[in-house]
């Protein structure tokens, strides 16, 4: 019987009486592998009731797991104690290692020299091969800082999975998907049963966030051994709209999603409904418009979520709040699908205001700095 095992992992102690723990439930063992996590950034919260209503549909039928399947409902015990003024923070460690989905280790290009003797040419083979040495480098990653050793210690139930699933939320947003683009069948069945309204394709974003950092390795590999290592690990950033929509309701169906997702991988057993049609809009990420404040001010919205915008539509205005009804008028860049907005309507210089989904890629959009802070 699959049962659902727990177990919980203190972090180091970096100031006296105070110790941080990460919770972390499995079940079933082999393969298929599949890890799931959510609130990396600590302050986002849909992706944790999400997983709980995921923990019961499993708890409630723990023989049809016929792999394995990992879940940490909340991935920073870090971010989760930054309580401030009345808000949880949690995005960015407040030690030096900055933004918890960035730097996160890429290991590829240090682990293609030491498997050169020991490839062959059965990609199955190879894959196990891979794994293991996987696992290695990440015992071997410092863990001297409690925010080094998150990323490890998370890294090492995750590195060996054959589907990583990073949940995560925006301010305001439709739900969205950001996935690689040479896995786009599979990227195309998550958003269908997850009912995404935007599918983000990408090649090199940048920002060495949590989801490259496992799917990275087997491309690098790849692009030194050739078609006999496989792409081992699908992994992604899955956006469960915006901070707020935090209801049993939505929780409920995106439960049901992922799990109908594990089913179709063959992590869980059973034939899954039929996959659903596809709902939004699916485009490079290199063609998603980042519009963002050419001041500080007051922001009011001239379009609402979900709006299809042209290009050099007016999507809202920012007030100077110095002067009597001076707006700025802010326009989009593109022909697209509005499905990010900001929560704060007073803004900063430079701050991310909306993001639209294009079709084309945009001349300013630079791969492999392609995500934002």
């Amino acid at each position: 019987m699959n049962s659902r095992h727990t177990v919980t992992i203190d972090l180091p102690i970096v100031a006296a009486c105070n110790r941080r723990s990460l919770l972390i439930h499995r079940y079933g063992s082999g393969r298929p592998k599949a890890y799931l996590q959510a609130a990396l950034h600590a302050d986002e919260a849909p992706g944790m009731l999400a997983l709980q209503h995921l923990l019961v549909l499993l708890d409630a039928a723990p023989d049809r797991v016929q792999g394995e399947i990992v879940i940490v409902p909340f991935a920073n015990p870090i971010g989760l104690s930054q309580f401030l003024n009345g808000y949880t923070l949690g995005r960015y460690d407040f030690d030096v290692t900055g933004n918890f989905n960035r730097a996160v280790p890429a290991l590829g290009e240090r682990l293609a020299p030491l498997l050169a003797e020991s490839l062959g040419d059965d990609p199955q083979a190879n894959a196990d091969i891979i794994r293991a040495a996987l696992r290695r480098q990440v015992a071997a990653l410092p863990t001297l800082r409690e925010g080094e050793a998150l990323k490890a210690l998370l890294l090492s139930h995750s590195i060996d999975a054959d589907y990583v699933i990073d949940i995560h939320c925006d301010h305001e947003a439709l739900l969205h998907l950001y996935a690689p683009r040479d896995q786009r069948a599979l990227a195309q069945q998550l958003a269908a049963d997850m009912h995404c309204m935007a599918l983000l394709l990408e090649d090199d974003p940048g920002g060495e966030a949590y989801d490259q950092a496992n799917s990275s390795p087997w491309r690098v590999l790849r692009q030194h051994y050739g078609e006999r290592i496989p792409l081992g690990c699908f992994a992604c950033t899955l956006e469960l709209r915006g901070q707020g929509d935090v209801n049993d309701t939505l929780a409920a169906q995106d439960a049901t999603g992922l799990y109908r997702f594990l089913q179709r991988q063959g992590v869980i057993a059973g034939t899954p409904e039929a996959l659903p049609p596809p709902q939004g809009v699916c485009v490079p990420l290199e063609g998603v418009d980042v519009l963002r404040s050419p001041g500080a001010g007051l922001l009011v919205y001239h379009q609402a979520l979900g709006a299809q915008v042209s290009e050099g539509e007016i999507i809202a205005e920012l007030i100077d709040l110095h002067r009597i009804n001076h707006r700025t008028p802010i326009r989009s860049r593109t022909e697209g699908l509005l499905f990010t907005q900001a929560r704060d309507p007073l803004v900063r210089p430079g701050q991310s205001l909306a993001k639209i989904a294009g079709v084309h890629p945009l001349d300013y959009r630079q791969p492999g700095k392609l995500l934002q802070d």
